[in-house]
């Protein structure tokens, strides 16, 4: 647009009152044009059809034919945006009947040259549209580069990269994409480089390289969302789906095609296309209700000036053969109109169809996997169970290791299926993050107290560097904190031999209400290779197969801290070098609890006594045992027997419900999935007539049950099986220790 330049000229007109009406025009039609690109880029068509129809108007008054081929370029642009008259011969055709040579306003030639060779472009016809874009170029050619408009060159770079990747010419199409990001431009900076990312993200699917389309996604989807552009936005979520699907990702594509389905029902729903296209039909009707006048107008000058009998004749029967044309025109416009909205409707059922075909993958994939870990859990709780009682009964030293070896397998093949548990729960949306108040300190000093052991191993030691800064209490879940930390700082001391893993906590950001925590898991251990980084985070992924078979794992522990910092909004990076070490950091939002009304919580009684004193709370102890599997009984009976507890044993629930009415018992044992009666119904019941007697669940939690039932029907606490042997004492003696307190 000339405007500007426009204005300055008429600066050097003795000032008038023509000049100065002529200026409020100019300033007018700037601030038209202005609102007009703000509102296309927001995809609101009516809006900016009508401010490009006011702004003709109001160039009226000037009559300076500049200004006429700038006002026919935007409506091309327009119409090319959002698929109106895709081939807008008549609206270039009547620019032109305006227009002055290219020798005296070559930018705004340039402009429509070039638009017209992205024309033929799209209707495949690549010589001709070739061809206009050389003589674009020509045109350009006159014009001094250091006086020449950057909005008009990055106008002619955009649609050049468009017009490349019309041709398939991909590479040359990239370097104008590159130079319009690089550019500004007066009205749409933000805009045009969205489109270029977008664009270029194209081209990379195209060439199959799905990082570089993943990087130029994510720069649209930024840009286009900071300044809320719909079209945009919608083709990039549809892009991102596409890409995402293909790599497997399916939880997160998933996310981007409900995305498209929010920006459609939005933008781009069946009554805002149809009030496009009526206003698309209305402005085409004024047009040529405009055109017929000024042929009209010109017959009857042109009759008083000649032999208006003959003249009159002539000219009437051309105008019949125009209004006629004009009219088959319009019709041919109305069919495109109608299958384009034909198309839309049948890609919106698609996108629907697999919209519904991956949420069904999705469900399939998390039923089977959830039926196989519960299926496993039951043998496990022998495989686990008998070699830590063999070893504690005075084994031959030659029968040592294979015990060992044995009881170190089953609790790998048992830390496996915990976490297949884990990441389905979260990719099920079964886990959701917790709001209690706890000390961040404390939190990262049990984690670091926990792996102790495993860092002395190799040698290593834990540091801690928790900023002074940071509050002594924030609002949060302090528990899925925990298991984030002990993967990553787990995964660390596997990795480093002779080092050192440090912990670093810092604030970054504080307003009244929240405080921003960067954290940072810091090692010097084997470190990542830079191909490895981009797959590192990928479930079974551990960097190679020599890892694996040397360090062993289950290359989970890095998916689910991903999956665990989704839940909190955050995302984690990875800088490593090999045989440097690496680094792991991320960011997360807490509450601030002074400035925040938390709901109240209870005292924290889930910590179990000192491991010095559980042996005193478990002597003695007269227990129930609820279990329908015989060698469950024995084990569970034998680990009873070891701390000096004795048992009875129930193999069902309505033999648990006579046996607690007829007997007394410190604690109840109770297996939750058992013919006849389940051990939830059972707990109920009981409950009716013993509401103190505390009740344990000792169950194989599937990725469907949820732990607040156990809960709501009277459960005291919690142990899944198959267990450890601390986990299974310790939990005995808290709830215990808990039942005393109370009494």
């Amino acid at each position: 647009m000339r405007f500007i330049t426009l204005v300055i000229a008429l600066l050097f007109v003795p000032i008038s009152m023509s000049a100065q009406n002529d200026l409020m025009i100019m300033d007018s039609l700037q601030g038209i044009v202005q609102k007009f690109y703000t509102k296309k880029n927001l995809g609101d068509y009516e809006g900016a059809l009508k401010d490009l129809n006011r702004a003709a108007k109001l160039a009226s008054a000037l009559n300076d034919d500049r200004i006429y081929i700038d006002l026919y370029n935007l409506n091309t642009i327009l119409n090319l945006e959002f698929n109106k008259n895709i081939s807008p011969e008549l609206s270039l055709r009547l620019a032109k009947a305006n227009f002055i040579d290219a020798e005296t306003y070559p930018e705004g030639n340039a402009k429509t040259t070039i638009l017209e060779a992205y024309v033929q472009a799209r209707k495949n016809n690549d010589e001709d549209a070739l061809e206009k874009m050389k003589q674009a170029d020509r045109i350009l050619d006159q014009i001094d580069k250091e006086l020449l408009d950057a909005n008009t060159a990055l106008t002619v770079n955009y649609y050049k990269a468009l017009i490349y990747k019309e041709l398939n010419d991909y590479p040359r199409s990239k370097i104008y994409f590159s130079k319009v990001m690089q550019n500004d431009h007066g009205y749409e900076d933000e805009y045009l480089r969205a489109k270029a990312y977008l664009n270029m993200a194209d081209i990379f699917l195209d060439e199959d390289n799905l990082a570089s389309a993943q990087y130029q996604l994510k720069n649209a989807l930024l840009v286009a969302s900071d300044n809320e552009y719909p079209k945009i936005l919608k083709d990039a979520h549809i892009l991102t789906y596409k890409l995402l699907e293909e790599q497997g990702e399916y939880r997160e594509a998933l996310y981007h095609l409900k995305q498209v389905d929010s920006i459609i029902a939005l933008y781009f729903n069946p009554d805002v296309l149809k009030s496009q296209e009526e206003a698309s039909h209305e402005n085409d009707m004024e047009m040529y209700i405009q055109t017929i006048d000024q042929m009209s107008q010109s017959v009857k000058d042109q009759a008083q000036m000649a032999n208006r009998s003959k003249l009159t004749s002539v000219l009437s029967s051309a105008l019949l053969i125009i209004i006629s044309l004009l009219t088959i025109s319009l019709y041919r416009n109305n069919q495109i109109k109608v299958k384009t909205n034909e198309l839309l409707i049948k890609k919106n059922q698609e996108l629907q169809l697999a919209k519904e075909e991956a949420e069904k993958a999705m469900k399939t994939k998390s039923q089977f996997l959830s039926t196989v870990s519960h299926e496993l859990r039951t043998p496990l709780y022998a495989v686990t169970g008998l070699p830590h009682l063999l070893l504690e009964e005075d084994p031959k030293e030659s029968q040592k290791p294979h015990l060992k070896s044995l009881k170190f397998s089953g609790e790998y093949l048992l830390d496996f299926i915990n976490d297949i548990l884990q990441i389905n729960k979260i990719d099920a949306n079964k886990v959701a993050v917790e709001h209690h108040k706890f000390d961040l300190r404390k939190t990262l000093e049990d984690v670091a107290n926990s792996l102790e052991q495993t860092a002395k191993e190799n040698q290593n030691q834990i540091k801690l560097d928790i900023s002074k800064e940071i509050p002594e209490k924030l609002l949060g879940d302090p528990l899925k904190l925990s298991q984030i930390f002990l993967n990553l700082v787990g995964n660390a001391l596997k990795f480093t031999n002779d080092g050192t893993v440090t912990i670093q906590a810092r604030p970054v950001k504080k307003t009244d209400t929240t405080q921003t925590i960067h954290f940072e898991v810091i090692d010097e251990g084997i470190g990542i290779s830079k191909e490895m980084q981009e797959s590192i985070f990928d479930s079974f992924s551990q960097g190679s197969v020599q890892i694996n078979r040397k360090y062993g794992g289950t290359g989970l522990g890095l998916t689910i801290v991903k999956s665990l910092l989704g839940l909190f909004n955050s995302d984690i990076k990875l800088e490593s070098e090999l045989g440097k070490g690496s680094r792991f950091f991320f960011e997360i939002l807490f509450d601030i609890p002074e400035a925040v009304a938390e709901p109240e919580i209870k005292e924290d009684t889930s910590a179990p006594p000192p491991e010095s004193v559980i042996d005193e709370f478990l002597a003695n102890l007269h227990i129930l045992v609820v279990e329908d599997n015989k060698i469950n009984q024995v084990i569970t009976k034998k680990m009873l027997d070891k701390k000096g507890m004795s048992c009875d044993i129930a193999n069902d629930g309505y033999e648990a419900i006579d046996m607690t009415q007829k007997n007394t018992y410190d604690l109840i044992l109770m297996d939750i999935h058992m013919p006849g009666i389940s051990g939830l119904a059972a707990t109920e019941k009981i409950r009716t007539f013993n509401t103190q007697i505390p009740i344990v669940a000792l169950t194989a939690i599937t990725l469907d049950e949820n732990t607040d039932d156990f809960y709501e029907a009277g459960c005291t606490d919690i142990i899944t099986k198959p267990f450890k042997p601390e986990t299974f004492y310790g939990t005995i003696a808290k709830v215990i220790s808990n039942s005393k307190a109370r009494v």
